[in-house]
C-alpha cells in the first residue's frame, strides 16, 4: 500500500470538487479505492487541508466516548463521524465501539505500551555490593550453595540412571 503525501491527497481531493472527473474515477487514476477517497473529501470539507496534516494520536478516553456518543445521538455512520472528528480511520470508531459493549469503560482508557520499568527494590539489589560478612551476604551465600548443591544432587542421579540403563550404548 502506497502512501500518499498531504500534497497528493490535496489535490486529488480539489481535482474532484471542480468537477471534471468522477470520484471512482480520480481514486481509480491516483491508485486508491474509491471509499477511501471518498473519506479523504469528507475529512477535508470538515477540516480543510489540516485534515491530512495529522500523524498517530493517541485519544483519551474522554474524547472517545465523546465520539461514541454523538455517533448515538444523531445517528451518524462511523465514516462520517470518523470525518467530523478528523480521526484517520472509521475502523478505529468501530473498535472503540466494540469494546466498549465487550468490556466497559475501562476499555477505552489509553493502555501503556513497551516494557514496564524495573522495580525500585531489584535496581537498588543490583547496584548495591553486599559487604563480607553481613547479614545479607551470608543469606546470599547460603542460598547459593544450596541451589549448587541441589543441581548437584540431581546430575548425580541423572549420570546413575543412565549408567544402570539396559539399553547403553557402547562406543567404538
Amino acid at each position: 500500500m502506497t502512501r500518499y503525501s498531504t500534497d497528493d491527497k490535496i489535490q486529488a481531493v480539489i481535482r474532484y470538487q471542480k468537477g471534471a472527473d468522477s470520484l471512482k474515477t480520480i481514486a481509480k487514476s491516483i491508485g486508491v479505492h474509491h471509499s477511501v477517497f471518498s473519506n479523504w473529501i469528507s475529512q477535508y470539507e470538515h477540516h480543510g487541508e489540516e485534515a491530512f496534516k495529522k500523524g498517530y494520536t493517541s485519544y483519551p478516553a474522554q474524547i472517545k466516548l465523546d465520539v461514541l456518543n454523538y455517533m448515538n445521538e444523531f445517528g451518524t455512520s462511523a465514516r462520517e463521524t470518523a470525518a467530523i472528528f478528523n480521526i484517520a480511520s472509521h475502523s478505529t470508531i468501530l473498535s472503540w465501539q466494540r469494546s466498549l459493549e465487550l468490556h466497559g469503560i475501562d476499555a477505552l482508557r489509553p493502555k501503556k505500551k513497551g516494557r514496564p520499568s524495573m522495580k525500585k527494590e531489584s535496581i537498588k539489589r543490583k547496584n548495591q555490593t553486599l559487604v563480607e560478612g553481613s547479614v545479607e551476604a551470608l543469606h546470599a551465600e547460603v542460598e547459593r550453595l544450596r541451589m549448587e548443591n541441589a543441581y548437584l544432587k540431581k546430575l548425580n542421579a541423572l549420570v546413575q540412571n543412565k549408567e544402570k540403563s539396559p539399553n547403553k550404548t557402547k562406543l567404538k
